[in-house]
């Protein structure tokens, strides 16, 4: 078993295979984790928030759906949620971002340098699929961002379906609601396949 730390305004990448478990923790309560993966085989394949909303016929996230690549293949499986608010439709954070918004993007940390960092990549844009992030859709289809609803200790768990390289990030933005106005640490605990079935082989013995 692998625990790995990122601490605010920061990223970092773990590799998993077939069967590998994740478990993203929300350390404090209240963080957005901007969550992304590439194929380890061919990185040109990477997580779709827009094929996984089509596939799963779904702009919520629920246990027991599947997170997919770019070219509708599997890549993940949701089997484990405390908190089931996560958000599908906004890309990461970055600096043109910030001027947009606030004015502030020179300099700002930002979940898309941080992801690509991690990647050793440079891709232009990155929406990836942002755990306990919190957008309410209303009824005249405007869009807003509210406080995340986890609490410390909330987290999910993923199931590996391929070999891939993921990076993870814990989002930089202070100056709205998104992280409830701060930038906090998060906790991965990554379970390969065969920790994970020797620990299910020990429960059925």
């Amino acid at each position: 078993m692998q625990r790995v730390s990122i601490p605010p305004f920061s990223g970092d990448l773990i590799e998993v295979r077939p069967g590998d478990l994740l478990m993203i923790i929300d350390d404090e309560g209240g963080q957005v984790v901007d969550f992304f993966a590439e194929s380890a085989v061919d990185p040109e394949e990477i997580l779709s928030s827009g094929v996984t909303i089509d596939c799963n016929e779904s702009l919520r996230l629920n246990v027991g759906h599947t997170l997919y690549s770019d070219r509708y293949r599997p890549m993940f499986d949701l089997v484990e949620d405390t908190v089931g608010e996560h958000d599908l439709l906004h890309p990461c954070c970055r600096p043109e971002m910030y001027d947009f918004f606030y004015n502030n993007g020179e300099g700002h940390p930002s979940c898309l340098d941080n992801l690509n960092k991690a990647l050793g990549r440079e891709r232009g844009t990155i929406t990836p699929v942002n755990l306990f992030m919190h957008t309410v859709v209303h009824p005249d289809l405007t869009i807003s961002v509210e406080e995340p609803l986890s609490k410390a200790g909330d987290h999910v768990t993923l199931r590996a379906r391929m070999h891939m390289r993921v990076a993870l990030a814990a989002c930089s933005v202070t100056e709205s609601k998104c992280n409830s106005g701060r930038s906090t640490s998060i906790t991965v605990i990554h379970t390969p396949n065969d920790d994970a079935a020797a620990s299910s082989d020990a429960v059925s013995e």
